[in-house]
C-alpha cells in the first residue's frame, strides 16, 4: 500500500527534516550536509530511502546530483497533505532558515563570480557560440513595442538589439560590475534603464514590459521556474518572451569555467515550466554551437 510506504519513509526524524527542506529547495548533497550538519554518508543513506519511496526526486548532471521533493504523482499528493504539519515545528523552521542561508551564500558566490569575470564575459560567450550570432537570431524575432526588457542583461549586448525595436529598454542584472560595463556602453541614452535586482524579484512593475528576453541565463539559477513566473508578472497579457538556453548536455567545463548551475535545461522541462508560468510556446528553434552544445530558442506568449 502506498500510504504505508510513505509513512515508513517519513518515520525517521532526519528524513522528515530532509523532506521539510527539500519541499522548499533543490540542493546538492554538499549543500544538504551544510544545512543538516551531518556526515555525507548518513545524509546519502536517508536520501536513498526517500528517493526509493517516491517522496524525493534526484536530478543527475554529470558528476553532480540535485535533490528536491517530488513534483508530481502520489508522492506529491502525500507531501501536500503533511506539509502543513512540517511548518509548525521549531526544528523544521530552523532547518529552513539554514537552507535559506545556504542559498544566500550560493547566490553571493555567483554574484562574485560574475563580477570577477565581467570584463571577459563577452569574449567567453563568443567562444561558446562560435559562428552563431544569437543577437541577430533574437532580433529577427522582435516586433516594435513600447517597452522591452532584458532579464539578466550582463554587459548589454542584447540591450542594443532591443533598442532597435522598442521605445524604451530595461536591463536587469544582479552583478554590479556587469551593470557598470553596460552603463558605460549606453551612457547618455535616455531610453535605457539599467536596474540591479534578483531575477526572481524583478525591479519592474506588473505588466510594465511588452516583450522580454532571457538569453543564456536560466541555467545559472537555482529556481528557473521562479524566474519565469516573475517574468510573467512584469509582462502584459499577450506579451512576448524569447528565451535562449542550452539544451541538456554533459560538458562539465561549463560548470567549472562558466559558473553554470545546470548543465543546460531539457526541452521537455522548459516547456513544462513555461506552461506552469502561464506561457504558450509558439515556436522552438535549435542551433548547434561549440563544445558540443546546442542552443534552443523558445518563443512564447503570456496567456
Amino acid at each position: 500500500m502506498e500510504i504505508i510506504k510513505y509513512c515508513k519513509a517519513l518515520a525517521d526524524e532526519t528524513r522528515a527534516r530532509l523532506v521539510n527542506v527539500l519541499l522548499e529547495h533543490e540542493l546538492n548533497v554538499g549543500e544538504i550536509v551544510q544545512v543538516m550538519a551531518m556526515g555525507q554518508s548518513r545524509i546519502s543513506r536517508h536520501l536513498k530511502i526517500l528517493s526509493e519511496s517516491g517522496l524525493v526526486e534526484v536530478r543527475r548532471e554529470g558528476l553532480w546530483a540535485f535533490y528536491r521533493a517530488s513534483d508530481e504523482g502520489p508522492g506529491r499528493t502525500f507531501l501536500d497533505g503533511v506539509s502543513a504539519l512540517l511548518s509548525e515545528e521549531d526544528e523544521f523552521r530552523r532547518d529552513r532558515n539554514r537552507a535559506e542561508k545556504v542559498i544566500r551564500e550560493r547566490t553571493a558566490a555567483t554574484r562574485r563570480f560574475f563580477d570577477d569575470i565581467a570584463s571577459e564575459w563577452d569574449r567567453m560567450t563568443a567562444e561558446v557560440l562560435g559562428d552563431l550570432d544569437l543577437g541577430r537570431e533574437i532580433g529577427k524575432r522582435l516586433s516594435p513595442c513600447a517597452c522591452a526588457a532584458d532579464i539578466g542583461c550582463g554587459t548589454g549586448d542584447m540591450l542594443e538589439i532591443l533598442a532597435g525595436t522598442a521605445e524604451s529598454v530595461i536591463g536587469v542584472d544582479n552583478s554590479p560590475r556587469m551593470l557598470e560595463l553596460a552603463e558605460e556602453r549606453f551612457s547618455g541614452d535616455a531610453r535605457m534603464s539599467l536596474r540591479i535586482g534578483d531575477l526572481t524579484h524583478l525591479p519592474l512593475r506588473d505588466g510594465e514590459a511588452d516583450c522580454t528576453v532571457i538569453s543564456l541565463v536560466l541555467h545559472h539559477l537555482p529556481r528557473p521556474l521562479d524566474a519565469l513566473v516573475e517574468t510573467g508578472r512584469v509582462l502584459k497579457v499577450g506579451g512576448r518572451l524569447l528565451i535562449a538556453e542550452f539544451d541538456q548536455h554533459e560538458n562539465e567545463r561549463m560548470r567549472t569555467e562558466y559558473g553554470d548551475r545546470r548543465l543546460g535545461i531539457p526541452r521537455v522541462k522548459m516547456r513544462s515550466w513555461l506552461e506552469q508560468a502561464r506561457f504558450d510556446v509558439r515556436s522552438v528553434t535549435e542551433f548547434s554551437v561549440n563544445m558540443g552544445l546546442v542552443v534552443v530558442l523558445y518563443e512564447a506568449e503570456k496567456k
